[in-house]
């Protein structure tokens, strides 16, 4: 196993897990504790962790050099707990995405930190840190702009759903039944389609990583 996989695989599980996270924390907010219960609200990725997800699609694409992509187990909410729904919904759902926005800031911020004390920390140690500071700038944008696609079961399908007419959004909801395959035809047989869509993706990294650059 090559450096960068001993980097990518930790970093995707890291962020996968504060995905998660934030989505339980803010479901218990909203008046829903199932997830709580069931102790997903932890930093512990064994209880988010799909084997799947998680680690083998993960380690087969990088080791392939294709689109990072993963995911861990989906927080179970139970919306008739909520207590301002259909708003409490939305904002669960969008919770992971802005989980993974901030820590893409925060990456950026460490990566800048860590390229302003390279000398210091020698090129060995220097460069798995700025390595590791790129990646999670990367794999969190991509988590959290892919997340916005809206294909049930992803997070954006719940903000459409909700602005859809009832009776329509009901029959898009139950889409989610494809989702995962529709999500893994986009990524092996459509690459530069999802690359399209994905584009913001590529260029906040790009400027976080010239953002970086200066602090060298």
């Amino acid at each position: 196993m090559n450096l960068d996989l001993l980097i990518i695989v930790p970093v995707l599980i890291a962020s996968v897990v504060v995905h998660e996270v934030a989505h339980a924390w803010q479901a218990r907010r909203e008046g829903d504790d199932t997830a709580d219960k069931l102790g997903r609200i932890t930093l512990n990725p064994l209880p988010h962790l799909d084997l799947w997800g998680s680690i083998i699609v993960p380690l087969v694409l990088a080791s392939q050099g294709g689109v990072l992509f993963g995911w861990a187990k989906p927080v179970p909410v139970v919306p008739a707990n909520f207590r301002n729904h259909p708003w409490s919904d939305i904002r669960v759902s969008l919770a992971g995405i802005v989980s993974n926005l901030g820590l893409a800031v925060l990456c950026t911020l460490a990566g800048a930190l860590i390229a302003a004390s390279y000398g210091l920390l020698g090129e060995g140690i220097g460069g798995v840190l700025l390595s590791a500071a790129r990646y999670g700038l990367f794999i969190n944008l991509l988590l959290a702009f892919f997340n916005l696609l809206p294909i049930p079961p992803l997070d954006g399908s719940h903000v459409v759903a909700h602005l859809l007419p009832p009776d329509l959004s009901i029959r898009y909801q139950k889409l989610g039944r494809f989702g995962i395959p529709i999500l893994f035809l986009l990524v092996f047989l459509a690459p530069s389609a999802l690359e399209f869509v994905l584009a913001p993706v590529f260029w906040l990294s790009g400027m976080a990583d010239q953002f970086m650059r200066i602090w060298f």
